[in-house]
């Protein structure tokens, strides 16, 4: 899931895991596809808060060494791999 964050420009993504996990990051577009941690939070969803500039953007959470899209989004797009990749658009 993807919401608004406190600041103008600042988007939250918000990873809700349906059993344990140990390990949490995001990558996309926005960041070269780097994984960087999220922060768990204490009712058990990890988050991550970064600034965006309005644009498309592609990603991914990255759960115990697994790819998984944003189930929370219904936005897709195919990547060169054959799964799926979240999409986002800022306006």
């Amino acid at each position: 899931m993807v919401k608004s964050g406190k600041k103008k420009g600042e988007f939250c993504f918000v990873y809700k895991p349906t059993g344990k996990v140990q390990k949490v990051a995001l990558a996309g577009s926005f960041n070269q596809w780097k994984p960087q941690t999220m922060t768990k939070q204490k009712n058990g969803e990890y988050t991550l808060t970064i600034p965006l500039a309005a644009g498309y953007y592609e990603y991914k959470f990255l759960v115990d060494g697994n790819w998984m899209e944003d189930k929370d989004n219904g936005a897709y797009t195919f990547n060169p791999y054959g799964t799926l990749n979240s999409v986002l658009k800022v306006d």
